[in-house]
C-alpha cells in the first residue's frame, strides 16, 4: 500500500503532509512526499536550494517515525496536479492526500484548478486537508 503526498512548505502543505503521516502509520503504508515546481525562470538555484533543504528537514523529522519513506522533488514544467497523478499510477498508490487553501468566493466556483484535476483524474482516492 502506498500514499502520496503533495507538499509545498505551507501551512497547507504541512497539514497534507501531517494527515498523511498519520493514514501511512495507521495503514502501515509506504509514504511518497512529492514537491513538485514547473520550473523556469523564477526557478533558479537559491530556490531551488531551498526546496531540497525543506525536503532535507522533513526527511530528518519523519526518519524517526520509523515508515517507509521516499522523497521526491520533481522540476519538469508540469503542473503540480500531473506529476502527481503520475507518481500515484507510477507506485499504484491507495491514496493521494492534498491540503486545500482557503478561496475567495470567485476562487470556491473553481476550487483550484490542480486540486480540481487531481481529485477528477487521480486513479484512487484522494483526501484533501485544509490549512
Amino acid at each position: 500500500m502506498t500514499i502520496v503526498v503533495g507538499f509545498v512548505p505551507t501551512k497547507e502543505g504541512r497539514a497534507a503532509l501531517a494527515r498523511a503521516v498519520e493514514e501511512a502509520t495507521l495503514r502501515r503504508s509506504k509514504l511518497v512526499i512529492i514537491n513538485s515546481n514547473r520550473g523556469g525562470r523564477d526557478y533558479d538555484d537559491d530556490t531551488s536550494q531551498a526546496a531540497e533543504a525543506e525536503l532535507q528537514r522533513v526527511t530528518d523529522e519523519l526518519s524517526v517515525v520509523g515508515l517507509e519513506l521516499e522523497v521526491r522533488q520533481l522540476v519538469r514544467g508540469n503542473e503540480p496536479a500531473e506529476d502527481l497523478i503520475s507518481v500515484a499510477n507510477d507506485t499504484d498508490a491507495d491514496l493521494i492526500v492534498i491540503g486545500l487553501r482557503r478561496r475567495t468566493p470567485v476562487g470556491k466556483l473553481i476550487l483550484g484548478s490542480n486540486a480540481q484535476r487531481i481529485l477528477l483524474d487521480a486513479p484512487c482516492a484522494v483526501l484533501a486537508v485544509k490549512g
